[in-house]
């Protein structure tokens, strides 16, 4: 069984083993800083500029700080300890920053464990000390190293944590600002801190909040996501999708199918909110059911035709006024008629087969209707106005 390291702040030794290797510090600073450069590529270019400085002032400190630690007997480790684990946690933080991944941060500390380890056992040898207390310090060496590289892998995993969570206000706060519609400039800034790379195009999917935690991981990774954005609509989830507009639209309605998604036009990203309330105007029309997706594109029409239901409700008012004598159920198969007329073009086998009647009934259906409009159902202007008051049934 693998015997855990010693615990470095409790060992010291003696000033005839400590005073060659404080005297030799220079020189293996500057051989372990050498070999993490040449042995880990991530690191070549900051070791070349000013944090090159700052890393090699931190390997420094950190070699003497250990020399500090094993050359004290009875004093408290405590202090300089807690600075090194202090310092070594910072730079952790500091390299998930930089963008360099913890792989690499890992390997600077072998190498750089490695050949402190060589260079101060090779001093150690040349000042005659016996092999037990160079096995003794070997030990000491990887256990401070260990320690170190362990806070600097907190250090670094707590950065990256911390910097998703801030991202993802960030992402959040860009999502608010384009489903708002908030002015350009606006937007800009909040992609910039957001870090998110605008495409040409957003399209709005408006869908269940359920389905959208499934749904998100098949888009592409810069879709936001925002929760309850449509106060009538509670638990709906609204995703912006990058540039899913020409032959990659068919695909996203495939990937959808089966989550109950209306899908609005896609639209300038600094427009997006115009693909929302489309989105939003469609769901009211016909929202979806049984898994389908609701492409808005194809009820344009009907998103037309409702853009104001007062002047609506009027004109079907003012088109059906030759019925108001007909009674209830009477006049409702004469409008269905009527509508399935003007849509077919008077073409009588279709108007039957649509309401599932006889093509004779339809005959007698539209002889009644010719009496009560007369000539105006050969008006263009009164069929045109018939079309759009009949458009949406009721």
């Amino acid at each position: 069984m693998k015997q855990p390291l010693r615990d470095v702040r409790s060992y010291r030794l003696p000033p005839e083993v400590v005073d060659p290797l404080r005297q030799g510090l220079s020189g293996v600073s500057s051989q372990t800083i050498t070999a993490i450069i040449r042995e880990v590529p991530a690191y070549a270019e900051p070791f070349a500029g000013e944090l090159g400085h700052k890393i090699a002032r931190a390997v420094r400190a950190a070699l003497a700080t250990f020399l500090n630690l094993v050359s004290r007997p009875g004093a408290d480790p405590g202090t300089p300890m807690a600075s090194a684990i202090e310092a070594a946690y910072a730079l952790g933080r500091g390299e998930a920053r930089s963008g360099r991944s913890l792989d690499a941060l890992l390997a600077a500390y072998r190498v750089g464990a490695r050949v402190a380890w060589r260079e101060l056992a090779a001093i150690s040898v040349a000042a005659g000390q016996p092999a037990a207390t160079i096995a003794d310090f070997a030990e000491l060496v990887f256990a401070y190293i260990d320690e170190l590289s362990a806070a600097s892998v907190a250090g670094h995993a707590d950065e990256l944590a911390a910097s998703g969570r801030i991202r993802m206000r960030h992402l959040q706060e860009l999502a608010q600002a384009l489903v708002a519609g908030e002015p350009a400039h606006v937007l800009q800034a909040a992609a910039e801190q957001a870090e998110w790379v605008p495409p040409q195009t957003l399209t709005v999917l408006l869908l269940p909040e359920r389905a959208a935690r499934w749904v998100i991981d098949l888009l592409d990774p810069r879709t936001l996501q925002l929760a309850d954005a449509v106060p009538e609509l509670p638990g709906m989830t609204v995703l912006l999708v990058p540039d899913p507009q020409g032959t990659s639209r068919p695909t996203m309605t495939r990937l959808l199918t089966g989550h109950n998604v209306v899908m609005g036009p896609a639209r300038p990203w600094l427009e997006a909110k115009s693909s929302l309330d489309r989105a939003i105007r469609v769901h009211r029309l016909t929202a979806p059911a049984g898994g389908e997706v609701v492409d808005t594109e194809d009820h344009l029409a009907a998103v037309v035709v409702t853009a104001d239901p007062g002047a609506l409700a009027d004109l079907r008012s003012w088109a059906l006024t030759p019925l108001a004598g007909e009674r209830g159920a009477a006049a409702a198969k004469l409008i269905e008629t009527l509508r399935s007329w003007l849509l077919h073009h008077g073409r009588r086998e279709d108007v039957a087969a649509e309401l599932f009647v006889h093509p004779q009934t339809v005959r007698y259906r539209m002889a009644r209707l010719r009496e009560l409009y007369g000539d105006r159902l050969r008006d263009p202007q009164w069929v045109l106005a018939l079309t759009i008051a009949l458009a949406i049934p009721e």
